[in-house]
This record gives C-alpha cells, structure tokens and sequence, in this order.
C-alpha cells in the first residue's frame, strides 16, 4: 500500500513541478486541469441520412444541435456487425487534417482493408477545413461539442460502439485528437498524434497559425481569443501546457524530418512548403513534450523519421506501423 501510495504521490510531485515551470515564464500560464467530472449531458445528434458506399463503409448526415447543421461522417462497419446483433464493438476515431474532409483516410490509404482483419468500427467524421477541433471562443462553430458529446454517443446508440475508444489524427487532426483526450479524461485508451504541432507557445506554431488563418481568411482571436488577454483559453487547447490529463492512455507521437525521400517522388511544390513550414519545427516540440509526459506518468512513445515530408504516403505508412498496437490497446 505505501509503495502505491508513494509511487501515486511522486507522479503528483511531478505534476505540480511541471505546472510550476510554466508558470516561471511570463509568456505561459498555469498548467490547464481539464473537468474529471462524467461528460456533461448533450441534446442528441441524429443521423438524417445514409448513403451506401460499399459492404461495409456508409457516409451519413449527422443533424448536430451544438454545430446548428448537419455535419458528414464516414463509418466503417466491424466485419461482424449484422451476424453480431447484441454484440458492442471496439471503435476507433479517425480525424482528418487541414485543408481536407471526412473521406481523406480512405481516400489516401487502405484503411478499410486494415479495419477487416478486426472487428472494429471506424468513425471519420468531418471537422471543417479550418476547424481546428474547437468549440471557437467566438462562440461558432462547436466541433469539440459534436465530436465529442454528441457524435460518441450517437455511434453507441445507432452503431453499437462499445466505451473502448482509440482516437487518431494527423496535422490539425492530430491537434484535435490531443486535446480531446486531455479534455475527456477515460475517454479514450490511445491517442495517435502524427506530424501535429503539440505547443501552442512555440513561435513556429504561431507563425504556422498565422499564416495559415491568414490565408484562409480566418481570425485566429476567433479561435481562441486573444493570445495575450484570453492567455487560459489557449492553454486551455495547449496539449503541452497539460501533461497530467494524459494518464491512464497510451499516447503517441510522430514526425517527419522535412526531408524529400523515396515516397515522395516528384510530389509538388507545395508538399514541400508545407513541409518546411508544418513537418520541420515539430521535433523539437515533441521531444519536449515527450518528455513531459513520462515525467508525468504517461506511457508515450514518439517516432521521429528521417526522411519524411508532410504528405500521406508516410501518414498511411505510420498507419500501418501503430495499428496492431491500437487494436490491442482496445481490444480489438
């Protein structure tokens, strides 16, 4: 027992030591401790349409009260889920990047053939090409809302998943895949975060948002409010600033250099600028945060490849490389 409680009392150390060093610079606030509280109660979502795409895969129209409108969400059906009528299913949340929507992974790699070797339901949901997985301090829209509190228990009541969740994303998914898991606490089991930035205060992440809000039209202060004013509300969805929300979840973390290699051949210009600009800064931030996390007592691993650009051939070779661990983590 006073081992346990020793080992339980050291860890907590370490996370009030943590949330100290942040403190220490003028720039950072507190660190963020998410409601460990149940999730709050939600009006529901409702599936308002479906359209069959092949045996197993159905993109459906999700009515969502918190968004105001019908949002699409592509599914892949457990190879069982008719001869399994009573049966629940592990599910395993996939989120898409940036500037793309809820078909990429299955447009990009073959998923749905990694998915039939497992009984398993695959969630993608869409997230806005500039979403950023948040309920926006603006007020709207509320992707963190329907994602979370109403999608979730719309798959278990219309698609009978079970409460053994994996959550997996890349660039802006990845993001949102981080958060949500901080904000969740037992929501989910594994958390995959691929070529994401993972520190809201490094200022290549801020340059990054600029340029990237800037492009879009988008007023980042929208988002998150104020950098500077409304400081705790983007630490708030600042996965560095709260290494202790990830206990209890296997957390992991990859990278490319931003080198060109043999799976990029003749890929276009701006894989390359994208890769500059999103892929090159995030290793040093997901080392440190890496580090962060294991001094918390969070069980994380971290890939970090060379070559490697910010480009899908090396998104689905991770895919491929993290999914026997995702399905045992959930029991799959």
């Amino acid at each position: 027992m006073w081992v346990t409680f020793l080992k339980y009392a050291k860890k907590s150390l370490v996370c009030l030591w943590l949330a100290a060093a942040f403190l220490s610079t003028e720039a950072h606030a507190a660190e963020w401790k998410p409601d460990a509280s149940p999730w709050p109660h939600h009006a529901e979502a409702r599936v308002t349409g479906m359209k069959v795409i092949d045996k197993r895969m159905r993109d459906l129209m999700v009515s969502s009260p918190a968004m105001g409108m019908s949002i699409p969400v592509r599914i892949i059906l457990p190879v069982h889920w008719r001869e399994r009528p009573e049966a629940t299913f592990p599910v395993v949340y996939l989120f898409h990047g940036g500037d793309d929507d809820y078909t990429s992974w299955t447009r990009e790699t073959d998923v749905e053939a990694l998915a039939k070797e497992y009984d398993v339901l695959v969630v993608m949901p869409d997230a806005g090409r500039n979403g950023y997985y948040s309920d926006w301090f603006a007020g709207a829209p509320r992707w963190e809302t329907f994602h979370t509190h109403e999608l979730v228990p719309l798959m278990e009541k219309k698609f009978r998943a079970s409460h053994s969740r994996a959550v997996m994303g890349l660039s802006m998914g990845g993001f949102g895949a981080l958060n949500y898991a901080a904000h969740n606490r037992g929501m989910f089991r594994y958390v995959a975060s691929m070529s994401s930035y993972v520190d809201l205060n490094d200022l290549a992440v801020r340059l990054e948002l600029a340029f990237g809000t800037g492009k879009e039209g988008i007023d980042i202060k929208d988002v998150w409010g104020d950098p500077v004013k409304n400081v705790e509300v983007w630490q708030a969805h600042n996965p560095a600033a709260m290494p202790c929300a990830f206990r209890g979840m296997h957390v992991y973390l990859s990278a490319g250099s931003s080198q060109s290699g043999p799976l990029d051949g003749g890929r276009p210009a701006d894989v390359w600028l994208a890769s500059v600009l999103g892929e090159a800064p995030l290793s040093g931030q997901i080392e440190r945060f890496a580090w962060s996390l294991r001094s918390a007592g969070v069980d994380v691993t971290t890939h970090l490849y060379t070559p490697g650009t910010h480009s899908w051939p090396y998104w689905q070779a991770e895919l491929h490389s993290i999914w026997p661990s995702v399905m045992k983590s959930i029991g799959a």
